[in-house]
């Protein structure tokens, strides 16, 4: 596998070149239930603006959301600032070489602490990611649901078995690349492993039975949501906007005040706002947004001419400017809340 990684594997992701134990950490907090391709271009961005751990650790968390905007799952960017703050504060902004400490820190479990240290420090630490997972599984001929704990005990002891004592950072790329390529969900490329004469699910046939899939649930129509949101913009074009609680969807990010009725939208412009020229509202064309379990319909709403009637707790609400980009606050907004925004400001709506 190490031979066929040196012709065959990745070599120039930009999180392999100057591999240190922050460039690795951030590379694999983004690449978690996302692919290589869509990190990328996160990835170069976040390391133009957030060079070292005292950058980001010194940062404003609606920066971070700011350019993690797009990457969902918000709460890994939420993490990693509070990490990089304790790296700073604690560890004098060295990251800490002991394994337990590192996995001690927000958002680092045990699969990415040892990640980092093998292959930015080359130490002996045994991965589990899904891509680990799905290799050794078939490998070995494993079956049962990963997720169940039995199973994943069962992995992570294979997992430290094939992990050598030397050479780990190169084992470590490899056996991430090669389910990352070839041992891929659907459709792997057998013919070209360099396992298949040794894998036992190739050689049963059972390749595309393995990882066990989980129990399949009574399959339920997958709803959809309807919410308005409302664009409450003054006369200099700025729009009224809400952080929203760190616990929940689009958790600690900035969004238009939601609602579940066009009525309780209006009358909380009645309550909320004072309209220079009162018109009636702007019905905009409705977005749509894909969540894991449900979509989302967003219809908009937009008002003119508005400024703030009543006082508002000023940690919680925010007049953007997304026009004056020079001087517009970065924060962190949800992916259709800025398809919205961007939307206002190049006159597509």
């Amino acid at each position: 596998m190490v031979t066929w990684h040196a012709t065959s594997g990745r070599h120039d992701l930009p999180w392999q070149i100057d591999r240190t134990p922050y460039r690795v950490w951030i590379s694999e907090i983004m690449l978690q239930q996302t692919q290589v391709l869509t990190v990328i271009p996160y990835f170069e961005r976040f390391m133009q603006r957030f060079p070292d751990v005292f950058a980001l650790a010194d940062a404003s968390v609606d920066e971070v959301l700011h350019l993690w905007t797009g990457l969902g799952y918000y709460a890994r960017a939420r993490n990693m600032h509070k990490a990089a703050r304790c790296v700073r504060d604690e560890f004098a902004g060295v990251f800490p070489q002991s394994f337990e400490q590192l996995a001690s820190l927000p958002g680092i479990g045990r699969s990415t602490a040892g990640a980092i240290l093998a292959l930015a420090l080359d130490q002996r630490h045994p991965i589990l990611d899904g891509n680990v997972k799905r290799v050794l599984t078939r490998a070995f001929g494993i079956e049962g649901n990963p997720a169940e704990r039995a199973i994943e005990q069962r992995l992570w002891q294979l997992a430290d078995a094939c992990t050598p004592a030397k050479g780990t950072a190169t084992y470590t790329q490899a056996i991430m690349d090669l389910g990352a390529t070839l041992c891929t969900r659907r459709r792997p490329a057998c013919v070209l492993c360099p396992l298949a004469a040794r894998c036992s699910a190739r050689q049963s046939g059972r390749q595309h039975e393995l990882p066990t899939p989980k129990p399949r649930k009574a399959r339920a129509l997958r709803r959809t949501e309807q919410r308005f949101m409302l664009i409450a913009e003054d006369d200099a074009g700025a729009v009224f906007l809400e952080r929203r609680p760190e616990r929940g969807i689009w958790g600690g990010l900035w969004c238009l005040p939601e609602f579940t009725s066009e009525s309780a939208c209006l009358a909380f412009v009645r309550n909320h706002f004072r309209i220079a020229a009162p018109e009636a509202p702007e019905r905009l064309g409705a977005i749509g947004h894909a969540f894991t379990h449900f979509d989302l319909e967003i219809r908009p709403i937009r008002f003119r001419g508005c400024s703030a009637a009543a006082v508002m707790e000023s940690q919680q609400v925010l007049w953007y400017n997304a026009r004056q980009s020079a001087g517009a606050a970065r924060i962190g907004l949800p992916a259709p809340v800025k398809e919205l925004l961007d939307g206002l400001t190049t006159g597509n709506f």
